[in-house]
């Protein structure tokens, strides 16, 4: 087994005493740190350089009705650029000032996504974009799971314009076109909605939420 640097055991400990009170759990033995909802993910990460001890921090949200079987920031921002190692005490700082800034978005993220109607007014304020498959798809499921059916199928239609271009845009835009069929029956959509979710969480190897609030769909 590798030895763990310097930066990253000073990241894992300053994250530990800012990241775990909150609830949050480590991945592994990675530099990620994960906020779980139920129905969506916040995730922390802690990326390092390429060539060279460091850190930087990037936090987002996952939508776990996506069913994937890898995590992936579905809304996302690079909150700090790379902080370089170069001796301990410059970067315990470093650190502290990273899991601070970590938690503070945390519970940001908490707030602006504490439920599906808030989830979906943040993101019917974007504008479809091609190329951005993702963006719309999601958009569509929070509109119709919160019963605006008009604007999910708006949103699925911009997911059914983009170019067919590989499987997994061809897998989505399947999923968009039965989505769309269903937007005006909540019940109906709400209940694929558990199916993916529940999925999604099985290969992500996720313990079940801690209580059934956790998941309002």
């Amino acid at each position: 087994m590798a030895a763990t640097s310097p930066a990253s055991r000073l990241i894992a400990a300053a994250a530990r005493r800012r990241l775990r009170p909150l609830g949050l759990h480590q991945q592994g033995r990675s530099r990620i740190w994960i906020d779980d909802h139920g129905w969506w993910l916040g995730i922390v990460e802690f990326p390092s350089p390429r060539w060279s001890q460091g850190s930087g921090l990037t936090v987002g949200a996952m939508w776990l009705w996506q069913d994937f079987d890898h995590l992936a920031f579905d809304f996302a921002e690079q909150v700090r650029p790379t902080d370089h190692f170069r001796n301990e005490e410059q970067f315990t700082a470093v650190a502290h000032t990273l899991a601070c800034e970590a938690e503070r978005q945390v519970e940001g993220l908490r707030t602006r996504f504490a439920d599906l109607d808030r989830v979906a007014e943040c993101l019917l304020r974007r504008a479809d974009r091609t190329g951005y498959l993702w963006e719309s798809f999601n958009a569509g499921v929070a509109a119709a799971l919160t019963g605006q059916t008009e604007a999910a199928s708006q949103r699925f239609r911009a997911v059914l314009t983009e170019d067919p271009m590989a499987e997994w845009v061809r897998d989505a835009q399947r999923v968009a076109r039965h989505l769309s069929g269903i937007a005006a029956d909540t019940a109906a959509v709400r209940e694929w909605a558990r199916i993916a979710v529940a999925s999604c969480r099985t290969k992500l190897t996720l313990a079940e939420p801690a209580t059934a609030a956790s998941t309002p769909i």
